[in-house]
């Protein structure tokens, strides 16, 4: 039976026992695991007595190896029987290791620390509301329209405002070129306010072919310091000129980019999926708000250890995304001009704040008692297999036997953590946003 011998914080201290018996038989089987390696003068490779191997390199030679075998499933055993969430890599320290005795391993780690909520139930926070205007859908049609363009090459009038074209230029101050002034074939949209003021305007009214010059002023606030208030003149060869021509907007466009037949049809399920947007987005936000107010209230020591495995996996994920696009993270912080520490540093404020939300919903769950059946774990499972594969029936019963067996308990924690919000969604209480509240007020006053 092990106890606890103390608890400093959120850091326990006990003690691990390693029987003698346990340790012959593990440093046993490390000297057979091993003897191959050892090689002396007269014996076969592999074939040293050990006996020979002990007086060599002294007959404690394989104990720290059986103590690393029989260690950590000594540990995992004792964390179960003490009940402890341990957060992170326990501390180790053995004081004495001799043959034929037990061996005492003093043991501290980190444990999840114990939160003390404060109010969480009938939380007075703004509400959210996003409205799907008639606006907002014809946006998305005119997108729908700019997506679908053709592009129309011009060569018979001069560029105007809106045209796409392709230049080369070459630009210099005081009759000399500077760095990063000169391009060919460079695509550039007129009026879009990509290049300094004024350098789009004197292209427009040009015909494709034509070499020219423009004269354009650097501004003040212009990020190279070499270049701010400069005057440059660039050389410029207009190569080609064209621009989009949108479709029209009529139910032949809509059957050749949907399903749909007509355009109220198609403006309708764009108006229902932007609903769902809309509803999933305040659902949202109004989970940040409660659960900002509650981290605010609530008393929790967090341990170094959790905010740096959070950390950890904040870097991993962003590095899998970077790698997606062809970059590594240690190529990221560099071409930033920065170091790991100080990459860490910085996502350390938002790590800490992710811990303690977490924190905080589960002391809500266990505070109301919110808990996730098998029954509803399993219908979760099957949901979740139903989403991602519709199609393939003759996968599905493997699929969910796979995730039962690998991600149960993950799955069981994302339950909880769902139930959990909503009942703080609720149990809140929503008031009308202070700024449309002043704003309706004004107008009152105004009329």
């Amino acid at each position: 039976m092990t106890d606890i011998k103390k608890k400093e914080n959120n850091t326990v201290f006990f003690d691990i026992v390693l029987d003698a018996q346990d340790l012959k038989k593990a440093q046993d089987e490390v000297f057979i695991k091993n003897r191959k390696y050892f090689q002396v003068p007269g014996f076969r490779k592999g074939k040293v007595p050990r006996k020979i191997i002990e007086n060599m390199y002294g007959k404690d030679v394989f104990m720290e190896d059986a103590i690393n075998e029989i260690l950590p499933s000594k540990y995992e055993e004792t964390v179960d029987e003490l009940k402890l969430e341990v957060v992170d890599q326990p501390n180790i320290d053995i004081k004495e290791a001799n043959q034929g005795e037990d061996v005492t391993v003093e043991v501290s780690v980190d444990v999840k620390p114990e939160v003390k909520l404060g109010e969480y139930k009938g939380i007075e926070v703004e509400d959210v509301k996003y409205e799907v205007t008639d606006e907002l859908i014809d946006k998305d049609l005119e997108n729908q329209r700019q997506m679908n363009a053709r592009r129309v090459n011009v060569d018979d009038r001069p560029a105007k405002e809106k045209d796409k074209v392709n230049i080369d230029f070459k630009g210099k101050i005081d009759g000399e070129e500077f760095e990063g002034g000169s391009a060919e074939k460079q695509d550039l949209e007129l009026g879009s306010n990509t290049f300094i003021p004024g350098f789009e305007d004197q292209i427009i009214g040009h015909k494709v072919g034509e070499e020219f010059e423009i004269d354009v002023t650097f501004p003040e606030d212009y990020a190279s310091e070499d270049l701010k208030g400069k005057d440059a003149k660039f050389e410029i060869k207009l190569n080609t000129i064209s621009y989009d021509e949108l479709p029209e907007l009529d139910d032949e466009f809509i059957k050749d980019i949907s399903d749909f037949d007509t355009v109220e049809e198609y403006r309708q399920d764009l108006k229902e999926k932007r609903e769902k947007e809309f509803e999933h987005r305040e659902r949202a936000e109004k989970e940040n708000k409660i659960l900002e107010r509650i981290v605010e209230e609530m008393e929790v020591d967090v341990p170094q250890g959790m905010v740096n495995h959070q950390i950890d996996m904040q870097m991993q994920n962003f590095d899998q995304s970077l790698r997606a696009q062809g970059m590594s993270l240690e190529d990221y912080i560099k071409m930033i001009g920065s170091n790991v520490d100080a990459f860490r540093e910085n996502l350390k404020d938002d790590a800490l704040r992710q811990v303690k939300t977490s924190l905080a919903i589960e002391a809500v769950a266990k505070a109301e008692k919110i808990d996730a059946t098998e029954e509803e774990v399993t219908a979760e499972i099957d949901r979740m297999v139903e989403e991602y594969f519709p199609d393939e029936e003759d996968k599905k019963a493997k699929m969910k036997e796979q995730m039962a067996a690998a991600n149960k308990e993950g799955i069981k924690e994302n339950l909880l953590n769902r139930k959990a919000l909503d009942f703080l969604v609720e149990n809140a209480k929503f008031v009308e946003a202070k700024e449309e509240k002043e704003s309706e007020e004004d107008n009152k006053e105004e009329k």
